[in-house]
C-alpha cells in the first residue's frame, strides 16, 4: 500500500481512538483568524504532535491543533495553524492535514489566508473571494503514483472553488454588509516575499493576490472530492506597489485589526453552508 495513504490511515486511526467527532465542514484558519476558535461551541481539541507521524507547525502564531465545535449546528473541524511547504516539509505532509479532515467526514473545506495584494484598487484590510488559482510555482500534491482510493489520476480543475460556495459567501458578505472582493489567488513556495519583478510577473499571469499557502490544499481537497471555498485577507500591498519593504509584523497588525470582521464572515458564511448540505442531502434521499 502507498505509504502517503498509510499515513493518512495512521493519523486517522490516531485520532479515532481521542475524538469521537464527524464535521461536515473543514475550516483552515489563516493568520489573523487563529482566534476564531473562540466563536465555535469547542467540544475537544487536539494538538498536531499528539497524532503519531502528523506534521508540526512551526510558524510564530500558529498554534498547532485541531479544534472541534459547531457554528450553530454545524459541526465543524478547524486547522488552528496550518502547515507550509517552506517549513520543509514533503507536499505530501503539507497537504495530509487536509486529507484526514476529508478522512474525519467532512465535505467542504473552506480555506482562508492572508495575502498581498496585487489586483486593482486592492487594500490592505480588504477581503477577497477566492474564484480561482494559480499553484504552478509549487509542486503539486497529486505528483507520485496515484492513490485511487483518493481520487482520480488526472482531476479536473476547472470548477476548483465551488460557485455554489461562491454565491454562499458573497450572499453573506452583503447580509452583513462587510465588503469582499473576487479574485484569483497565486501561490508561491516563499518564505522569502516575492520581488517587485515577481510581482509584475504575477500582474501578467492574472493574479489578485499572491501568498505561500492554499493553492495546494485545495487541489489535495478537490481531487479528494470535497467542494472548495477560498476567502483572503489581504494584509498587505505585494513588493515594489509602495515604496517600503514588506515586514511581518505590520502584516500581523492589519490581519489583526480586520480579524473581527473577518471571524464574523467565515462564522455566518460556516452556518449557511451547513443549510446548504442538509439540502443537498434532502435532495439524494
Amino acid at each position: 500500500m502507498d505509504e502517503v495513504y498509510t499515513k493518512l490511515q495512521s493519523c486517522f486511526e490516531s485520532v479515532k481512538e481521542k475524538i469521537d467527532f464527524h464535521p461536515r465542514v473543514a475550516l483552515v484558519l489563516g493568520s489573523g483568524l487563529g482566534e476564531f476558535a473562540q466563536e465555535l461551541k469547542v467540544t475537544a481539541t487536539l494538538d498536531y504532535h499528539e497524532i503519531e507521524g502528523f506534521p508540526v507547525s512551526t510558524v510564530p502564531g500558529h498554534k498547532g491543533r485541531y479544534i472541534f465545535g459547531y457554528a450553530g449546528d454545524v459541526p465543524v473541524v478547524c486547522m488552528q495553524g496550518r502547515v507550509h511547504y517552506y517549513e520543509g516539509y514533503p507536499m505530501a505532509d503539507v497537504v495530509l492535514p487536509i486529507r484526514l479532515m476529508r478522512r474525519m467526514g467532512a465535505d467542504i473545506l473552506f480555506l482562508t489566508n492572508a495575502a498581498g495584494g496585487i489586483g486593482q484598487g486592492m487594500q490592505a484590510g480588504d477581503f477577497m473571494l477566492i474564484t480561482g488559482q494559480i499553484a504552478s510555482f509549487v509542486p503539486s500534491p497529486l505528483i507520485g503514483p496515484n492513490i485511487d482510493a483518493l481520487g482520480t489520476r488526472f482531476p479536473d480543475m476547472s470548477h476548483i472553488y465551488d460557485e455554489d460556495l461562491q454565491r454562499i459567501l458573497i450572499k453573506t458578505a452583503l447580509d452583513y454588509n462587510i465588503g469582499l472582493k473576487q479574485g484569483v489567488y497565486l501561490q508561491f513556495t516563499g518564505p522569502q516575499y516575492e520581488t517587485p519583478e515577481e510581482i509584475s510577473m504575477c500582474r501578467i499571469l492574472g493574479a489578485d493576490a499572491v501568498g505561500m499557502s492554499t493553492a495546494c490544499e485545495a487541489i489535495a481537497a478537490s481531487h479528494r472530492g470535497m467542494q472548495v471555498a477560498g476567502e483572503t485577507c489581504i494584509s498587505n500591498l505585494a513588493a515594489g506597489i509602495l515604496p517600503r519593504p514588506l515586514d511581518h509584523a505590520e502584516i500581523q497588525e492589519t490581519a489583526d485589526r480586520v480579524a473581527p470582521d473577518f471571524k464574523k464572515l467565515v462564522y455566518a458564511s460556516i452556518v449557511q453552508m451547513g443549510a446548504y448540505l442538509q439540502t443537498k442531502t434532502e435532495v439524494t434521499e
